[in-house]
C-alpha cells in the first residue's frame, strides 16, 4: 500500500518511528478495529484509533449520550445529550480524520448475538470496554471461537486493568483463564461506586495502544500479561497471566 502525500504528512510522527515506519502505518490504514462500547473507555480509544489512521473502526453500543457521561466520555459534548452514542461518535470521527471509515451498530451485544455481530464484521482486533461482566464473557467467548485478538480494559473507582487475550494459542491465556466461569458475580455500576474520569482516559488510551500493537506489531507482545493501575497511589503493575490448564474454554 502506497501512502499519499497527505497521509505521509498526517502520520509523519508514526512513520519516523523505527518500530512502525511506513509499512506499519500502511498496515494500520488497512486494519479494522471493533469496539464494544463507546463510553468511558471506548470514547478516548475511538479518538486515538481514528487519529492513528486505523482504516476502519466499528463501534457496537445501544446507549444514548447522557449528561452524566460527559465527566469522562470526552468524545461527546453537551449539545449531543440524548443522541445515540454511535451517531455522535461517527460525527466525531469524521471531524477528527475523514479518511477513517466508521460504522456504528446501535445494538446491545450479548451471548445470543455476539457470534453474528463479530463474525459478520470480522475485525482484526476487538477492543472491549463494556461495563458489565455478562457482556464481557459473551464477547470474550465469541472472540475466542472466531480467533480474533481481544483487548479488554476496565475501570472502577480509582483502579484500572488491561489485558490482551489470544487463548487459541498454546501458550496464551483466554479471558476465562483470567476471570473464571462465574457469570453470576455481583455487578456494581459506576453510577453506584463512581469512577475517576481521567482514569477512563488513561485506560482507553492504553487500550487503543494495544489495539494498534495488534494491527501493526511493535515492541513486546502483551498477550499473557495483565496491567493493573492504581490511581490512588499512582502505581502501575504488570503481572504474568498464565494459561489455566483447567480452563474448560481453551485447555
Amino acid at each position: 500500500m502506497t501512502l499519499s502525500d497527505a497521509e505521509l504528512d498526517r502520520y509523519a510522527r508514526h512513520i519516523v518511528l523505527r518500530e512502525i515506519g511506513g509499512g506499519g502505518q500502511a498496515r494500520l490504514l488497512a486494519s479494522h478495529v471493533l469496539l464494544i462500547g463507546a463510553g468511558g473507555i471506548g470514547s478516548p480509544a475511538i479518538q486515538y484509533l481514528a487519529a492513528a489512521g486505523v482504516g476502519k473502526i466499528t463501534a457496537i453500543d445501544d446507549d444514548e449520550v447522557a449528561l452524566s457521561n460527559l465527566q469522562r466520555q470526552t468524545l461527546y459534548g453537551s449539545g449531543e445529550v440524548g443522541a445515540p452514542k454511535v451517531a455522535a461518535a461517527a460525527k466525531a470521527v469524521a471531524r477528527l480524520n475523514p479518511g477513517v471509515r466508521f460504522t456504528g451498530i446501535r445494538e446491545r451485544i450479548g451471548a445470543a448475538n455476539a457470534d453474528r455481530l463479530l463474525g459478520t464484521a470480522r475485525p482484526d482486533v476487538i477492543l472491549d470496554g463494556s461495563d458489565n461482566f455478562a457482556t464481557r464473557l459473551a464477547v470474550a467467548d465469541a472472540a475466542y471461537r472466531l480467533r480474533i485478538p481481544l483487548v479488554s480494559a476496565a475501570v472502577a473507582e480509582f483502579e484500572g486493568q488491561l489485558g490482551v487475550f489470544r487463548g487459541w494459542e498454546a501458550d496464551k491465556p483466554c479471558y476465562r483463564c483470567f476471570v473464571g466461569h462465574d457469570p453470576e458475580r455481583a455487578e456494581v455500576s459506576c453510577a453506584e461506586q463512581g469512577v475517576l474520569g481521567a482514569l477512563t482516559g488513561v485506560m482507553g488510551s492504553l487500550a487503543a495502544l494495544e489495539a494498534i500493537r495488534c494491527c501493526a506489531p511493535f515492541g513486546e507482545d502483551s498477550a499473557g500479561k495483565l496491567l493493573l493501575v492504581d490511581a490512588l497511589a499512582l502505581r502501575f503493575r504488570t503481572l504474568a497471566l498464565p494459561k489455566d490448564s483447567g480452563c474448560t474454554a481453551c485447555s
